[in-house]
């Protein structure tokens, strides 16, 4: 010890080492400097951090879309509603117009049937149509007119000698139904058969056909222009259909009709009334009419 000692004598005091002083403008730069380092070292660690990311897994896609369908199923449906409001709406209003169609239908249906019963009901409308004035020869030369058979009910039917068989057959038809009304009702109707052939169909000719049928049956005939007028007052239609010298036939209307005690037109028969039919539809028209 002594030895070191003196050995440090000799030497002398060992030097002292001088450090810089730092002053405040000094550390606040190194301050500056160390934060601008961590902020750099902290933006490249997080720009690494996603440049290399973790490879993520298939199965957790599909769980991260499966789980994202259920919630989106879960989600209520904000479109339904409107929709079937509408389908709704539809519905009613095509059943509603169902409903008036049908109802107008009905209702132009009524509304037909009451024009065309008050038609038939009435007798303005069948007296205007039908009939008229006439003056014509009955079957044993007498001039008679339309006037003398009021008071009478009359069964008018228009045809011609020469006819073959519907003629005949429609004046036999009407004498048994005239005999049958006076049989069962007590009425009597007086049958007339006017020609539509005054060519052929002379007084003498007429007086031998209605012989044939019934012993009340009065036959009327006369010139061309007086059949004419009288055929075109009560809608007759005739005409010639077919000539061989003198021989030919005329095609006309076969119907018969029911004139009340003032010569006005009540009712018509056609062809398809057979004697029975014709005496019970006579009786039904007479005993409404009164």
């Amino acid at each position: 010890m002594i030895r070191l000692k003196g050995f440090q004598r000799l030497l002398g005091p060992p030097p002292r080492r001088s450090f810089p002083q730092v002053t405040s403008s000094s550390r606040v730069g190194e301050y500056s400097i160390s934060f601008r380092y961590l902020a750099s070292a902290s933006t490249t660690s997080e720009q690494s951090n996603a440049k290399i990311s973790p490879p993520i897994d298939s199965n957790e896609g599909k769980r991260t879309d499966e789980s994202d369908q259920k919630q989106d199923s879960k989600k209520p449906i904000r479109g339904a509603p409107v929709s079937w409001l509408s389908l709704l709406l539809l519905v009613m209003t095509g059943g509603g117009l169902i409903v008036y169609y049908d109802r107008e239908k009905k209702k132009h249906i009524e509304e037909l049937k009451t024009r065309s019963s008050t038609v038939k009901q009435g007798p303005s409308v069948g007296a205007a149509a039908i009939g008229g004035p006439f003056k014509l020869l009955n079957h044993v030369g007498k001039t008679v007119t339309d006037k003398d058979f009021f008071g009478k009910w009359t069964l008018l039917y228009f045809g011609f000698t020469h006819c073959p068989d519907i003629c005949p057959d429609e004046l036999q038809k009407m004498a048994l139904a005239v005999d049958k009304i006076k049989e069962k009702s007590r009425i009597e109707i007086v049958p007339v058969f006017i020609t539509v052939d005054p060519e052929r169909d002379t007084v003498e000719q007429v007086n031998d056909y209605v012989k044939e049928f019934h012993p009340e049956l009065i036959g009327l005939t006369g010139t061309t222009e007086e059949i004419r007028q009288v055929a075109r007052a009560y809608r007759v239609y005739y005409m010639k259909t077919e000539e061989e010298d003198s021989d030919y036939l005329v095609d006309h209307s076969i119907v018969m009709y029911l004139m009340n005690p003032k010569m006005e037109f009540v009712k018509f028969f056609g062809k398809n009334y057979d004697t029975d039919t014709l005496a019970e539809g006579i009786i039904k028209a007479i005993t409404e009419h009164k």
